[in-house]
């Protein structure tokens, strides 16, 4: 189930007894209904008593899954990031070109912020100085995003694949908080028209960084027009 689905579930998890499901199916209906209860309390405010009664559970059934708030909102978060993660991945593998591969990701990651905004909102505003677990989850998620990036683009514009990451990470980054930015402020301009601006940004980089290259060195696939 992705994050969207967990925030349609949640609506059939407010009955007083809740169905009879799988391990599986539990965990789900439980990160579904966290993530509705933490987006509407926060999660200082939130206990998990309110937790339990909004899925219907009993809380000793809710701690069988997670031990405590702290680790269901960290297993909440560690979905989020893979469900993002393997969004993009899947984009990139989907597209021929470079060029292709820059749009998807920068398509991907506003799609996300647009069909998850409270799971998005809930990871990438979390207090990173009360969770340190979340910082890590974000370093690996941006470290994992950016290696598959950088093992497509690095060898096609001639760039060392330690410094092919660090670009692509420096991408990644640059498309997240644009993406955060334009969903907090839509006047900023309609989505497909700041995707636009946001990729002739990022493209126009790649491009320089080819045309840099020496006399023969490989050539970015696609295009080499914005």
């Amino acid at each position: 189930m992705n994050a969207t689905g967990l925030g349609e579930a949640h609506s059939r998890s407010e009955h007083p007894r809740a169905r009879r499901m799988s391990r599986d199916q539990r965990r789900e209906q439980l990160l579904g209904t966290a993530l509705r209860v933490f987006s509407e309390g926060g999660y200082h405010a939130t206990s998990m008593d309110e937790i339990a009664t909004a899925a219907g559970v009993s809380k000793p059934v809710l701690y069988q899954h997670f031990p405590g708030k702290r680790e269901l909102f960290l297993a909440l978060v560690e979905f989020t990031l893979r469900e993002l993660s393997e969004r993009l991945e899947a984009s990139l593998s989907a597209a021929d070109t470079d060029k292709e591969r820059v749009r998807n990701v920068i398509d991907t990651h506003f799609g996300f912020v647009c069909t998850s905004p409270v799971a998005h909102k809930l990871v990438f505003s979390a207090d990173l100085m009360s969770f340190p677990e979340v910082a890590a989850q974000l370093d690996e998620f941006y470290e994992r995003v950016a290696e598959a990036v950088a093992a497509l683009l690095g060898p096609n514009a001639g760039i060392p694949a330690l410094q092919a990451t660090l670009l692509s990470r420096g991408l990644v980054h640059m498309v997240q908080s644009s993406a955060v930015f334009w969903v907090n402020h839509p006047d900023s301009g309609p989505r497909a028209e700041v995707q636009e601006q946001v990729f002739r940004l990022a493209w126009g980089g790649i491009r320089m960084l080819d045309e840099d290259r020496a006399e023969g060195a490989p050539r970015l696939s696609g295009d080499d027009h914005a």
